[in-house]
């Protein structure tokens, strides 16, 4: 007998979703072995980059110089013209310090020795290594950029809330080329913390 009534349907799906779950585990472990390889990434980052300048000379990477070297130049190729030299400062988005040159610009002549201080500091309330990749624009002006002393170098170790400044020395050869009127040398701090020595 029909009393008008519909029965009520049978849920198969108490309990929740065993398959979707199932489905959802591989997914999840991709994810998180991408995560991983992405880290790993990051701190190759600063040798990989070594490497392939060596290698190839591309990105701009400047040279070293000794201070002897670039005052012995300075006498014999002295540079009546000016040229302006911009300072550039930037961290790598995993990294939590505060980077920033004293001088945004300065006019110098090629030949000469100069120096540059940047502002320093480790925000983070734990120590801290890093290491800073250099990079010289116009390419044209990478082979006649030197360093004679820099923080990039070495690996730099920063205390809790430490902050430094840090200084670059540096000589352009005379034999920059004409055409050459601005050079932008720019800096990017990596965190190396987890793969540097406990003596640095």
């Amino acid at each position: 007998m029909n009393d008008g009534t519909q029965p009520s349907p049978r849920h198969s799906r108490e309990g929740g979703n065993p398959a979707g779950q199932t489905a959802a585990k591989p997914l999840a472990v991709k994810l998180t072995l991408f995560a991983a390889a992405m880290f790993a990434f990051g701190f190759a980052l600063v040798p990989l980059y070594d490497v392939i300048c060596d290698v190839t000379g591309l990105n701009g990477k400047p040279g070293a110089i000794s201070e002897t070297a670039a005052e012995s130049r300075a006498h014999t190729a002295g540079d009546s013209r000016l040229v302006t030299v911009e300072f550039i400062a930037g961290v790598n988005r995993s990294m939590n310090w505060k980077f920033r040159p004293v001088t945004r610009n300065m006019e110098i002549r090629p030949g000469g020795i100069y120096e540059v201080n940047y502002v320093v500091k480790n925000l983070n309330p734990v120590r801290t290594v890093g290491q800073a990749v250099p990079s010289v624009a116009p390419a044209a002006a990478a082979a006649h950029f030197n360093k004679i002393e820099c923080f990039c170098f070495s690996k730099q170790a920063f205390g809790p809330g430490e902050e430094r400044l840090l200084p670059v020395r540096f000589a352009v050869d005379a034999r920059l080329p004409e055409h050459v009127t601005t050079i932008s040398l720019a800096y990017t701090f990596f965190d190396v913390t987890e793969t540097a020595p406990d003596n640095v």
